[in-house]
């Protein structure tokens, strides 16, 4: 097919189609870039959901675009800090349950609790870990101020956990908004 290039209409019409998509395309990069940060936070509270993961994906999906440009050290550091976070969110929780005299019973009904709790809203987030981790050991054979103790220290591993994981997925989106005004 012969495509007369000397003619300046094509060649005009051409580069504004060409200038279109690249704008397309950056906006669909930055808006998934975002949408996985969004869904990055709430995964840091809906158990399930790889909420600091996801956030540093959206990091990758921003560096698509020709707006948002971060270095490779960024990129490793952020990427060192979500393998980090996912450790933690496993050992954090198990750990205030056991500096509380807990079991692994505490920590199971600690995230039975969380999974029932998000049924009743951010007070049954905050609360049903406590609650869960209480009805466990109280199950498990643990006299009411153990398990008590043991729910305590479930809820605060499980407090600790969230909240290094917002913090990952805070910084991730501060840097993604810094990278998108310089």
């Amino acid at each position: 097919m012969y495509v007369p290039l000397h003619n300046p209409k094509i060649i005009a019409n051409f580069a504004r189609k060409s200038v279109r998509m690249e704008i397309t395309m950056e906006i669909l990069w930055l808006v998934l870039a975002w949408l996985c940060i969004v869904i990055g936070v709430i995964g840091c509270v809906v158990p399930g959901l790889p909420g600091v993961p996801v956030a540093y994906v959206g990091l990758w999906l921003a560096q698509l675009s020709e707006r948002v440009q971060f270095s490779w050290v960024t990129l490793t550091i952020f990427g060192i800090l979500t393998a980090g976070a996912v450790v933690l969110d496993y050992i954090v929780p198990a750990l205030g349950t056991k500096n509380f005299g807990g079991t692994k019973y505490g920590a199971w009904g600690g995230t039975v609790g969380l999974v029932v709790g998000l049924f009743f809203g951010a007070a049954g987030i905050i609360i049903g870990p406590f609650v869960g981790a209480v009805l466990f050991e109280l199950i498990a054979g643990k006299k009411t101020k153990e398990a008590l103790k043991a729910g305590w220290g479930t809820f605060m591993g499980l407090l600790a956990g969230t909240l290094i994981k917002l913090m990952c997925c805070g910084w991730m989106a501060i840097t993604l908004l810094y990278g998108m005004i310089n």
